[in-house]
């Protein structure tokens, strides 16, 4: 880890998605305007944290990771 170096890729960890009973969606602070890009259960609404999205390219990175087409629905 550099302090002042280049930053590394977008290293997106292995996390199981399975459409079937998860949907991607951007959890999004009100105050702060943080973005988290994660997973949520469509049963019970559980929501797992898979990324920080300070960019677009970290989102299409995400999207491209858990081939996920069109717009991800934010919740707050």
């Amino acid at each position: 880890m550099r302090l002042f170096g280049r930053k590394s890729k977008v290293n997106i960890p292995d996390m199981p998605y399975d459409p079937s009973t998860q949907e991607p969606v951007l959890s999004c602070s009100i105050c702060t305007g943080e973005q988290v890009a994660g997973f949520r259960d469509k049963r019970t609404g559980d929501f797992k944290e898979v990324m920080l999205i300070r960019t677009p390219e970290e989102l299409d990175a995400f999207k491209r990771k858990y081939g996920v087409v069109g717009e991800i629905e934010r919740i707050y």
